[in-house]
């Protein structure tokens, strides 16, 4: 069944390669084509898939991982484009990420819960309440330095009356005390999240009508205290910001309306990375982590850009 799942990838890609030509870059700056050259391609990695989402790279094995919601399943893409399942039930799986010593960090919608999948293929239960209560459906994970993890939890993995938890809320879980601490309440849907590159500040969008990314400053354990700013996310075409990360000298790369929205560390937007499908979350790579794995929709792209990605 699953030589038979893989060989339709193959055939789902070849005609994905003849329908589409690449997406398209729009640069509002010239800082933008110092990070991405207007000849760069956006290249089709694999297709086929239901709905892409949470792509992480692993130096280890030199893969990305990602899941597919709908489909239930976590998988791996390696040397030349090569597609194996990794895990499988995910529990619907969304947002992925490594920690520290190696772990697969793991949203599930499934089970309401962050888990984590060690290397010998163990699956823990890090967190799954807070107060009593069952979390909405943890969307979107990073992990700091530190080893904390933080996550967003919005309710789109659930029926509004499955919802236990008053707020939508940005969490940060202590491997180390096992504790979970809410530490903003007031999102409506909050979304993607990211860390600027000396991990002072935090990024979290929020895909409600409002529409914004906003910006925290965090204290020396790593709390946001401050918000610092939002980023305006208004646009014409449907969408709104959802997954994104940030490059070593803090600018900021966000899927939403059209594509992937680029925007400098002082919110100013540089340009756009439009892509054939409505892009979902992103993450950095290959050799000096350059290149910008995207995923959108039933597919997974990528672009080469000219400075090295922020990992966390």
């Amino acid at each position: 069944m699953l030589v038979n799942k893989l060989r339709y990838f193959k055939r789902r890609i070849a005609i994905k390669l003849k329908q589409i030509r690449g997406g398209k870059l729009h640069s509002f700056s010239n800082k933008f084509t110092e990070l991405i050259h207007n000849g760069a391609d956006i290249k089709l990695v694999a297709s086929g898939f239901k709905f892409t989402e949470g792509p992480v790279w692993s130096a280890a094995d030199r893969c990305l991982y990602f899941s597919d919601i709908p489909g239930n399943t976590i998988y791996k893409i390696g040397e030349k484009n090569k597609i194996s399942v990794f895990r499988q039930p995910s529990f619907h799986s969304n947002g992925l990420a490594f920690d520290r010593v190696g772990n697969l960090i793991v949203c599930e919608h499934q089970n309401r819960c962050i888990s984590k999948i060690t290397e010998n293929g163990e699956r823990v239960v890090l967190a799954e309440s807070f107060n009593g209560k069952r979390f909405n459906s943890p969307n979107d994970v990073i992990v700091k330095s530190d080893g904390t993890i933080f996550f967003t939890d919005p309710p789109y993995g659930i029926k509004e009356e499955e919802s236990e938890l008053p707020y939508q809320g940005v969490y940060r879980f202590d491997p180390v005390t096992q504790k979970t601490e809410l530490v903003i309440d007031d999102f409506l849907r909050p979304n993607g999240l990211a860390f600027s590159p000396d991990e002072s500040l935090l990024y979290v969008d929020d895909s409600s009508e409002r529409c914004h990314i906003r910006r925290f400053k965090l204290d020396h354990s790593g709390v946001p205290v401050k918000e610092i700013s939002t980023i305006d996310f208004q646009s014409n075409k449907s969408g709104s910001p959802d997954g994104m990360k940030v490059d070593s000298d803090g600018n900021l790369y966000c899927t939403g309306p059209g594509g992937v929205w680029v925007f400098d560390n002082h919110g100013t937007h540089l340009g756009l990375i439009e892509l054939p499908e409505q892009p979902s979350n992103c993450a950095w790579g290959e050799e000096e982590y350059r290149t910008l794995f995207i995923t959108a929709e039933t597919s997974v792209y990528k672009v080469k850009i000219n400075i090295t990605g922020n990992i966390v």
